[in-house]
């Protein structure tokens, strides 16, 4: 096939149409474009096409099928969902994967043979795949790998009402906490439910500031999202795009954490009522790959002032029922204490283990509980904190 040909033959993608807006395939469909006997043109679209190429990856072949598993495409929907799949739809995947699979074996030399050029042009590399056998591979791991976006990201957050990929996602793996072993483990248990289709209760994890609430959901999710675990982010502000990101995501094949941190209300406050709705309906009945894990350091979320505590409003006791009741939609609370004195030591001497601070451990103990009644007590953020700062003070020293 020449190489006009292979252009219009490019034209009829219809499931991987959307491979037409991608910057380094347009800059390839252009240069296929392009009056060979036009030889400053060809050049310039061939160097074009390598240096969008370049930034992305060296080997053609790989790029192409990085792309076509990270495509959402109405097959990849419907395999998802396991919907009935046309005959026709069936045809089309197979001849578009067996078109581009030939594409992407296309090598510079094969390009350059079109002109007469004597000097250098950079080249790229290609290599053997079978795209649609790796592609129907890809389809048998969906409910774990995910597709577009969702294979790509383990972490994401809400931007203008859409969900946005966390390209540099908090590392915490559950290896690196220490302590609080026993509340972990009631979070853990229920996520491992979750992930194998059993009843899941949403999460309240409630306690001190520093005491490991965010970090142990954060690093669940690292150490499970192999098997199909999603985190999303969302904060208290966005609760009322969460109804329209949870119908988004009913068909999707994964499991998602919707995490929400440091959760507290104002009186009166909508979003309280929004967060209810959401615990009381969609999530616990109706939703099976959505489950809420969220951290507060207030038991009932509600803040308090004088005129609650006095009796101001008529019902008082009704209000606090309101607030409790939001805490009763969690059917596990697992609560993060402030650490003793023994735990709080224990933490600082695994950390500093691991830094490899080497500061005798007796001087060690008494400089961390000075730096915790200086700071905000025993957690153990603050523990981290005080060997971060010591391993800090060797390495100047050094």
């Amino acid at each position: 096939m020449n190489i006009k040909n292979w252009n219009l033959a490019l034209k009829t993608l219809t499931i991987f149409r959307h491979l037409q807006d991608d910057l380094v395939f347009s800059s390839f469909t252009n240069l296929l474009d392009t009056d060979i006997t036009d030889t400053e043109a060809f050049i310039e679209n061939y160097c074009g096409f390598v240096s969008n190429l370049y930034q992305k990856n060296t080997n053609w072949t790989d790029y192409l099928y990085q792309w076509i598993i990270n495509d959402e495409n109405v097959y990849v929907h419907q395999v998802a969902t396991q919907r009935p799949i046309s005959p026709m739809i069936q045809a089309t995947v197979k001849h578009e994967l067996m078109l581009l699979e030939k594409v992407s074996q296309l090598t510079s030399k094969e390009v350059l043979k079109a002109i007469d050029y004597p000097g250098f042009l950079p080249q790229w590399e290609t290599s053997s795949m079978d795209f649609y056998t790796s592609y129907q591979k890809y389809l048998e791991d969906l409910p774990y790998r995910g597709y577009g976006m969702f294979s790509k990201y383990r972490a994401f957050c809400i931007q203008n009402g859409k969900l946005v990929g966390v390209s540099h996602p908090d590392p915490q793996r559950l290896s690196d906490l220490i302590g609080y072993e026993r509340e972990r483990e009631q979070v853990i248990k229920n996520t491992l439910g979750f992930l194998q289709g059993l009843d899941a209760n949403n999460v309240l994890l409630y306690g001190d500031a520093g005491t490991g609430k965010s970090s142990t959901v954060k690093a669940i999710v690292n150490e499970y999202y192999k098997q199909g675990l999603r985190l999303i982010e969302i904060k208290k502000d966005q609760l009322y795009v969460l109804p329209d990101i949870m119908d988004s995501l009913v068909d999707n094949p994964l499991h998602f954490i919707l995490f929400i941190d440091d959760l507290s209300f104002k009186e009166n406050d909508d979003d309280f009522i929004a967060l209810k709705n959401i615990l009381e309906g969609g999530i616990a009945h109706n939703q099976k790959n959505c489950v809420v894990y969220a951290t507060s350091n207030r038991r009932h979320f509600v803040q308090e002032n004088m005129r609650n505590r006095d009796g101001g409003e008529i019902f008082r006791n009704d209000s606090i029922q309101e607030t409790m009741s939001l805490a009763a939609r969690f059917g596990l609370t697992v609560t993060f204490s402030k650490p003793l004195k023994d735990l709080y030591l224990e933490i600082v001497m695994q950390l500093a283990d691991s830094y490899g601070i080497q500061m005798d451990r007796d001087e060690l103990a008494i400089k961390a509980e000075a730096y915790a009644i200086r700071h905000s007590g025993r957690s153990p953020r603050t523990a981290k904190q005080f060997i971060e700062s010591t391993k800090i003070d060797e390495n100047t020293k050094n």
